[in-house]
């Protein structure tokens, strides 16, 4: 399954379904917040993973709690929330609210929602990277390669298919995925697509990036 298919398939909608009756939501404004969280979180997953120690508990941590179940058993997404949110810390670290600061300001889903929301995302995307791991057969030793195709595949596929909502974030997300430099991929996604993450609030509220990619996706919405 690419990333792709996980964000325009049955998962992305029982996801979007369950975030919408709970959070009050609306659906497009979940797979879109899915569509950028998803890579932001593989490319953090990425970088931990050059270093043997994180590869090594990623590895343990995709084995034992992520098998790609989640992936077609929707009653786990709300009984794992709180999980999310322990994922979510290890993952972006210092970076955390900045995250959600910028993703709130873009997808317009309210600060006290956004981590929420987030936390009942983060499951479902280990469970695909564990699902993926477990189809390609690899250890610690190959998940840095492992979540750098899952980039690049997704990356060609939004590029060579017709343009859509979804195709044009995915496609701006990782649109720099081959040639990151600054090893932050806060700065390398967050900050290209979203037109700058130092920018003040009103200026990346106004254009640029998500936002203006959204103001279709999520137009009467």
């Amino acid at each position: 399954m690419s990333l792709l298919d996980l964000l325009t398939g049955n998962t992305s909608n029982q996801v979007a379904e369950k975030a919408e009756n709970k959070f009050g939501i609306s659906r497009n404004q979940i797979i879109a917040l899915l569509a950028v969280a998803a890579p932001l979180i593989i490319s953090y997953l990425r970088n931990k993973s050059q270093d043997a120690k994180e590869a090594e508990a990623l590895n343990n941590a995709l084995d034992k709690d992520h098998d790609g179940s989640i992936l077609n058993d929707s009653s786990q997404l709300e009984a794992r929330e709180s999980e999310g949110g322990s994922i979510l810390g290890h993952i972006f670290g210092g970076d955390k609210q900045n995250v959600e600061n910028q993703l709130s300001q873009n997808t317009g889903i309210s600060i006290d929602k956004i981590g929420p929301v987030l936390a009942m995302l983060a499951p479902v995307i280990m469970g695909y990277i564990g699902k993926e791991k477990q189809q390609s057969n690899v250890g610690a030793g190959g998940l840095g390669d492992l979540l750098g195709g899952i980039l690049g595949n997704a990356s060609n596929q939004a590029q060579a298919q017709q343009s859509s909502p979804l195709n044009d974030i995915l496609g701006s997300v990782l649109g720099g995925g081959q040639s990151q430099s600054s090893g932050n991929p806060l700065n390398d996604i967050l900050g290209n697509f979203l037109g700058g993450s130092n920018n003040n609030n009103q200026q990346s509220q106004q254009g640029g990036g998500l936002g203006d990619i959204l103001g279709s996706f999520l137009g009467g919405k």
